[in-house]
Parts: C-alpha cells; sequence; structure tokens
C-alpha cells in the first residue's frame, strides 16, 4: 500500500465465488442426466468451479504472505472464522465430480477434504467454546461448517460409495442443523437486525433442507417419509427466502451477493431430482426454467463483480476490493475490534 502498512487479509467471504460456481455446475450435471444432456455441459462448469477454487486459494496463500495478520486470527474471528469451511467443502464437491473420471483419486480426495471439514470444525466449536462469543456475532455463515460440512459429505461420500460414512455424515449435519437453526432464529429474533451487508447470508436457511435431501436420495434412492419430510421444510424455507425479497431489494450490490448462490443452486438441483422422479406433465419446460434462471443469476452476479471490481481496480483488483461491501465489514472488524474468541 502506499502509506507502506501491509495490506488486510483477503476476507474469507470471497471463497462463496467457488461454492456458487460448483453449486451451478451440479444444477447442470442433473439437468443433463434428467434430459439426457451431453455432460459435457455439465463438466465445463466444474472444470470453470475447480479453476475459480484453485485461484482463490493462490490468491489469499499470496496475499496472507505479504500481511501482517495471521491465518490463525482470520480463523478465530467471529465473523470470517466460519467461512472458511468452504475451502474444504468446495474441494469435496470437486472430489466426488473428479470419481466419475478417477475413481480412486476422487475417493481419496473425499476422504481428505472430508476428514479436514471435520477437523476444522471440531477446532472451532472447541474456541466457541471457550466463551467470549457475542451472539450478535452469530449469522447464516455458521451452518458452514457442520451443516452444511455434515450435509455435503454426506452426499460426497455416497457419490463415491462410501454409504456407512455418507449416513454418519448425515447425522452430523442433521443435530448441528437444529442446534445452529435454533441458536442463528434466536439471534435474529429477539437481537436487533443484523447489519445489511450480511443481510445476504439469511438465503443460506434454504439451503440445508435441499441439501440434505440430495444426500439422502444418494444414501436411499426411493423416495420415502425423509424425502417428503425434507422436501416439505424446503417449501416452506422457499416461502420464508419469498417473503425476505423486498428486503433483499433494498440491498445495494455487493461481492457479498455471491452467499445467493449455491443456496439458491442447492434448491435447484434438488427440485430437478424430484421432477425426474415424478415426471408431472411439462416436467421437461420446468427443469429447463429451473436451470436458466440459476445460471442467469449465477451470471449477473458474475458481472456484477467485475464491474464492481473494475470500478475500484488498482492493480489486482480481487485482492483490493474490500470496500463498501460486506468484505469491509470483515476486514474493519478484524483490523479495529479485539478478537472475541479464542
Amino acid at each position: 500500500m502506499s502509506d507502506g502498512t501491509p495490506a488486510a487479509r483477503i476476507p474469507l467471504n470471497t471463497l462463496a465465488i467457488a461454492f456458487g460456481l460448483v453449486g451451478l455446475a451440479d444444477v447442470w450435471t442433473a439437468t443433463s442426466a434428467a434430459l439426457e444432456l451431453p455432460a459435457g455441459i455439465g463438466n465445463a462448469f466444474w472444470m470453470i468451479a475447480a479453476l475459480s477454487w484453485v485461484w482463490l486459494l493462490v490468491a489469499h496463500t499470496l496475499r496472507g504472505g505479504r500481511t501482517a495478520g495471521t491465518l490463525a486470527s482470520q480463523l478465530r474471528h467471529p465473523l470470517q472464522g466460519p467461512i472458511a469451511a468452504l475451502a474444504p467443502i468446495v474441494g469435496m464437491l470437486l472430489a466426488a465430480d473428479l470419481y466419475h473420471f478417477s475413481p480412486l483419486i476422487g475417493q481419496i480426495l473425499v476422504v481428505f477434504f472430508m476428514a479436514a471439514t471435520a477437523a476444522f470444525a471440531g477446532w472451532l466449536i472447541s474456541t466457541w467454546l471457550g466463551g467470549g462469543l457475542e451472539l450478535e456475532s452469530l449469522h447464516g455463515g455458521y451452518f458452514l461448517p457442520t451443516v452444511a460440512g455434515g450435509f455435503i459429505g454426506a452426499t460426497a461420500a455416497a457419490e463415491v460409495g462410501f454409504t456407512s460414512i455418507a449416513i454418519g455424515a448425515f447425522a452430523v449435519g442433521l443435530f448441528f442443523w437444529i442446534v445452529m437453526f435454533t441458536l442463528i432464529t434466536a439471534r435474529l429474533m429477539f437481537r436487533p437486525a443484523i447489519p445489511a451487508p450480511l443481510a445476504p447470508t439469511l438465503v443460506i436457511f434454504v439451503a440445508p433442507p435441499a441439501v440434505a435431501g440430495t444426500a439422502w436420495f444418494l444414501i436411499a434412492p426411493t423416495p420415502g417419509p425423509v424425502d417428503y419430510a425434507l422436501a416439505a421444510t424446503t417449501a416452506l424455507m422457499i416461502l420464508v427466502q419469498l417473503a425476505l425479497i423486498p428486503r433483499y431489494r433494498r440491498l445495494s450490490f455487493t461481492l457479498g451477493f455471491w452467499s445467493f448462490t449455491f443456496p439458491f443452486a442447492a434448491v435447484g438441483g434438488y427440485a430437478i431430482i424430484w421432477l425426474n422422479i415424478l415426471r408431472p406433465a411439462g416436467w421437461q419446460i420446468i427443469v429447463v426454467a429451473v436451470v436458466t434462471g440459476i445460471t442467469a443469476l449465477v451470471v449477473a452476479i458474475a458481472i456484477k463483480s467485475l464491474e464492481l471490481l473494475r470500478r475500484r481496480d488498482s492493480g489486482n483488483p480481487i485482492l483490493t476490493a474490500t470496500r463498501p461491501d460486506t468484505t469491509a465489514l470483515l476486514v474493519d472488524s478484524i483490523t479495529t475490534d479485539p478478537m472475541k474468541v479464542g
């Protein structure tokens, strides 16, 4: 920086970019299976997602080596810490897709990233149990290490043939879904409204039942009571999101809008699975509408992000774009507030 002060670390919520892209890739894979389209379409999206994931990890690593802040302090921060789980979670999804091309490597990487997710979740929970975490710090990102980690881990494990491990991971996701839903809902209901830059994280409430439903279909392909229960819960969460649209519309665009991408992609993919099973009249048209809508959402957010970064171009935009979006809130919290956990 011009005054000689080391630049801040890249906020961890930028990992939501890769998360949204793997969600889009999964929607296209489900669409290809349902409509018998060439698998290459979905594979192209998986490649884009993989490249974005690697790019973000490299960018975080290189930037981290030039800053005064430590990765440990970033991971312990009450706002940023849980979001770091996206790194191994995206890795699990990419590894599960790789399984279809290289089964052994795919299985090894799924186990590796599941272990990394579990280890990080265990460590993070231990810091929370140390006390000092304020209720106002809770946001939708707290679903990631345990709930998303469990359900997505179940999806990845079932995809590569580890059904017993998938059932265990599903149980972990279900337990923490109940715990985190209770805590975060209580915070949202009984404490002041979350800051506008964090409002997009409210969309994550729609993801757990859809991701859980997708995982359970892989564990037990024949629809049963669990599937209907998860579908009904997903429908209710969709209604909640529809009611939140006026609030979302009042928000100025930020990089935090990437929070919208994976949850809606998860719902879209889950809906396509159900449509492919039930096959009501005109179901193919609905599938096309779903995949088109999700693709349009991700593309629109990507275009707006590039425009936002271009306006703040100073040589390497992704490493320096920090205001006025969610990343600014997170960076300012790290640099001005004392640590509240750990």
